[in-house]
């Protein structure tokens, strides 16, 4: 599971015209699955709820990256991702064969997105999975990083 995270002031998803995820200040997290992660492990689910919620991206009032989503009051807006999984070893044309099919991803997603949400405190609003979606996002710092939860650099 990786999961490409972006400390933002606003973000939101369409689908077809239509907002389906909303959020102000917080983190969008970008969510992807391989085949490998089916099934995913609790204890991977638990340990990238963990790492989202408690990472601290956030200014305090000296202006050092101290704070977390949680402390500030921030919002968690997730979107499917399975470009996550693209190859580039080989040509030019990405590999998408490292990313779970949408059968396995999209139970893995929901199952993640009912997880952090519980642990969270609050409703994680979403894209529409599978779906054709456009993000709108303002980034802030800008922060961004990548996690991987086979790789807990």
């Amino acid at each position: 599971m990786r999961v490409l995270v972006q400390r933002v002031r606003a973000a939101r998803v369409e689908v077809e015209g239509r907002v389906s995820g909303a959020i102000g200040p917080g983190l969008l997290l970008l969510i992807g699955f391989e085949a490998a992660d089916a099934p995913l492990d609790a204890a991977d689910q638990d340990w990238m709820v963990d790492k989202l919620i408690h990472l601290r991206l956030f200014d305090d009032e000296a202006g050092v990256m101290n704070r977390s989503v949680q402390e500030v009051g921030g919002e968690l807006l997730a979107v499917s991702q399975f470009t996550l999984f693209a190859s580039t070893r080989k040509g030019r044309r990405p590999s998408w064969s490292r990313a779970a099919p949408p059968e396995l991803a999209g139970p893995l997603f929901d199952g993640f997105v009912a997880r952090l949400s519980q642990a969270f405190g609050r409703a994680v609003p979403t894209g529409v999975f599978g779906a054709n979606m456009r993000v709108h996002l303002e980034n802030d710092g800008p922060v961004t990083l990548m996690i991987d939860s086979r790789s807990r650099e």
